[in-house]
């Protein structure tokens, strides 16, 4: 088996802001496994609040890559590299290689039926509210926004001037730790009359132990709080959701195990995923098969895509084609 790693750049359509910062481009590593006349790829943003980037993921890739060409398989890989954009892309190559070796998708790998359409959210990023609420009316279509917020002082406002703009749309807000719990307890009420259905990460990573206290009336959903499986334990009481992401899972195997260890202590389950290509949302498509809540919208914020790529249609995701991925 030969590695090839690749480093790539993707123009975002615009601008994307969140609470933590900007990008304009988005760089990916793309892990190549071959094996004879059989390829598999994965695709990796990194997680970019563990000052992830592409240098470095190659770097931890790179120290292992004899392991890697002998020959190991996901459960190996699980125990040579911690979890994270390193780990994700070559999982998800492994993943995509044994699909093309046996000629069985992916979908039946993972001992799944064969995956239905998805509806994804489609992401507002944080602008003036002005501006957020002009982009959400252009896609006032989509059943499912998803938005960016953690400037606190006028969140409340943006979620009111969006709703204006769609009013038909299911709303879900992502603040990124940008607020305070005293702030999540007041605008939790004023969210829910405006029909909000989930709010993600409202407080900083480790400081969320105050959440225990929490009572509002839209449920929370665990983002950077939750990166794996060994996350659940240390969970504040107070999510009721967790995000499952690949980059952060360090993969689509780690990705079903966290997915079934959320399942077994009956919290809700969310899809979420980098700023990426089709090719990095395909292998999280089998997760959202599970999930109340799908948030694979990187192809939609970005210039171009990747071709073949996944097929959307509005807010309708199509399963990836087995050429791209699986």
């Amino acid at each position: 088996m030969t590695l090839t790693l690749t480093n790539e750049q993707w123009p975002v359509a615009g601008t994307f802001r969140i609470a933590r910062g900007v990008q304009t481009q988005v760089p990916l590593l793309i892990a190549e496994l071959r094996d004879g006349p059989h390829v598999g790829r994965g695709e990796a943003a990194g997680v970019n609040y563990h000052d992830e980037t592409v240098a470095s993921m190659r770097a931890q890739i790179e120290a292992v890559r004899t392991e890697v060409e002998a020959g190991l398989d996901r459960m190996a890989l699980l125990d040579l590299l911690p979890a994270g954009g390193a780990r994700n892309a070559l999982d998800c190559a492994l993943w995509d290689l044994e699909a093309k070796r046996t000629g069985t998708p992916a979908w039946q790998l993972a001992q799944q039926g064969p995956p239905d359409p998805l509806t994804t959210a489609y992401t507002i990023s944080l602008d003036t509210p002005e501006a957020m609420a002009a982009k959400a009316r252009a896609h006032a279509t989509y059943r499912l926004l998803k938005v960016k917020l953690g400037t606190a002082e006028d969140d409340v406002e943006r979620i009111r001037l969006i709703r204006e703009a769609a009013p038909e749309a299911a709303l879900i807000v992502d603040a990124n730790e940008g607020w305070t719990f005293e702030q999540v307890e007041a605008y939790a009420p004023a969210l829910h009359e405006l029909g909000v259905l989930l709010i993600e990460q409202p407080l900083p990573d480790g400081q969320d132990e105050a959440l225990s206290a929490y009572r509002g009336p839209v449920p929370l959903c665990a983002d950077e709080s939750c990166q794996t499986s060994a996350s659940l334990d240390a969970l504040s009481p107070g999510y009721a959701y967790v995000n499952i992401k690949l980059d952060k899972t360090g993969g689509l195997t780690e990705a079903f195990h966290l997915l079934r260890a959320a399942q077994a202590r009956n919290l809700g389950l969310m899809v979420g995923c980098m700023l990426g290509t089709s090719l990095g949302m395909a292998p999280a498509f089998l997760i959202g098969q599970h999930c109340r809540f799908v948030d694979l919208d990187g192809p939609l914020l970005q210039a171009k895509d990747r071709t073949p790529g996944i097929r959307y249609n509005g807010s309708t995701m199509h399963a990836p084609p087995p050429e791209l991925w699986g």
